[in-house]
């Protein structure tokens, strides 16, 4: 008799992004209890299996779920506040007086419910979070069904969500406490950036990270100028700091790494660290280049991320993948280098890999959570789809995402949400234009 289940996936195609990248045809996925039960033949499906539901998706790719490795969620609100500035003066003139003036539970909430919405219609079923209250962006992505890395942030200077080194750490254990069984939501140590927290707040996080063991999830290298202030005060650059203080492990998520040399490159690798790549925000904030193909050939896990909505000024790893593909050729010289196959392993595979998920999330194999994206191949923008794998890398957008699992949960079907209330988010979102703007 066939096995009563949840769901049944019939597409035209199915993405593999390990061992490596590769198309079939002819095979659906069972869904059962928030897990993929089994990749299985079409017709073996039909005997095999009594779903519940049944998804025919006949000119589309069913693939694994995109990981956004580095996001600040809330500051969707701030999309557009502060653009044409370079990272220094972003920060100091824009976006730190506002975020003085404006962050407190309400505004982080209905930031992270409204980049919610967005990363999850554009295929994004995991992200990995670096902002204040951190509690409340667990309890947002709770709410919506999104599986959340949440980061324990940690600065030397008092903001709204804390006011000494102490209070950042407690409270970011009380959160990392709450949660610590829950199936969608995980947590990093975030310390901000070497140049805003101290070795003494560095070394504790890395023993705590230790005993946890949760990883540390920092923005590192980002630009030529924190390079250059980090040895005139120090006497190193930032990531041989990192090393004389432990940080420098497989449990560090380094993020942006636009200013390496080749010898940095060689000690990521040697440590099994991973770097987040985010092309956009980079190019946006003239920060530099991160030498992904040279990164990649010595064995660095590298992974995609948007960066917050400030600085971007969207939440869509397709246009990340796209552009990591084409600007990592430009870098490297090399049109080979950076290929299709690659970036969507960065999307996917790497993400989860670098946020310590790869074992529940990432691709698609029975066993692992059932985080899926249907992408639609077909009309004038997509045909005729002569290489799948290069129509999803250099033809497709979040525009051709149809429907989005995760743990199992239907949450994109047909293009729409099924829970969040589109219309009372869009009346939130507006609503904060005046307080922005006054701000």
């Amino acid at each position: 008799m066939p096995k009563r289940i949840d769901a049944l996936i019939r597409p035209r195609w199915m993405l593999a992004v390990e061992p490596r990248v590769a198309i079939s045809e002819g095979l659906s996925l069972a869904i059962d209890a928030g897990r993929i039960l089994a990749i299985v033949p079409d017709g073996e499906s039909r005997a095999r299996f009594a779903p519940d539901a049944v998804h025919e998706r006949p000119e589309h790719v069913l693939m694994p779920g995109l990981v956004n490795a580095h996001c600040h969620a809330g500051m969707a609100l701030f999309r557009g506040f502060a653009d044409d500035l370079p990272l220094g003066r972003w920060l100091s003139e824009r976006i730190w007086p506002a975020e003085s003036r404006l962050i407190k539970e309400e505004f982080v909430a209905d930031g992270t419910r409204l980049a919610a919405a967005e990363m999850l219609l554009g295929g994004i079923t995991c992200f990995s979070d670096m902002y204040y209250f951190p509690d409340v962006v667990a309890e947002v992505a709770s709410e919506v069904g999104l599986r959340a890395v949440v980061g324990m942030i940690a600065l030397e200077v008092a903001t709204p969500w804390a006011a000494t080194v102490d209070e950042y750490i407690a409270k970011g254990l009380e959160v990392h406490d709450r949660y610590r069984k829950d199936k969608l939501i995980t947590t990093t140590f975030a310390p901000h950036a070497p140049y805003s927290v101290a070795d003494s707040t560095l070394k504790r996080i890395r023993q705590l990270a230790d005993e946890l063991d949760v990883p540390i999830h920092i923005h590192l290298h980002e630009t030529a100028r924190e390079i250059e202030e980090s040895v005139a005060t120090t006497g190193h650059r930032p990531l041989a700091r990192l090393e004389s203080l432990g940080l420098v492990t497989s449990a560090l998520i380094g993020v942006h790494a636009t200013q390496l040399d080749a010898d940095e490159i060689d000690k990521l690798a040697a440590a099994k660290a991973h770097i987040v790549h985010c092309p956009r925000s980079n190019l946006k904030l003239a920060s530099g280049a991160c030498p992904v193909a040279a990164l990649q050939r010595a064995g660095v896990n590298v992974a995609l991320g948007t960066d917050g909505a400030a600085s971007n000024n969207r939440l869509d790893i397709w246009s990340e993948l796209e552009l990591a593909a084409l600007f990592g050729k430009h870098v490297a010289g090399d049109a080979t280098a950076v290929s299709a196959e690659t970036v969507l392993q960065m999307a996917t595979i790497n993400g989860a890999r670098a946020l310590g998920l790869d074992a529940e999330t990432g691709s698609l194999a029975p066993g692992k959570a059932a985080d899926l994206v249907c992408v639609e191949l077909g009309g004038p923008t997509q045909l005729p789809v002569l290489n799948p794998i290069s129509q999803l890398a250099y033809s497709a957008s979040r525009e051709q995402v149809t429907d989005v699992w995760v743990a199992g949960e239907h949450l994109v079907a047909k293009r729409e949400l099924t829970r969040i209330d589109v219309a009372a988010l869009n009346a939130v979102a507006r609503s904060w234009t005046d307080r922005i703007g006054r701000a």
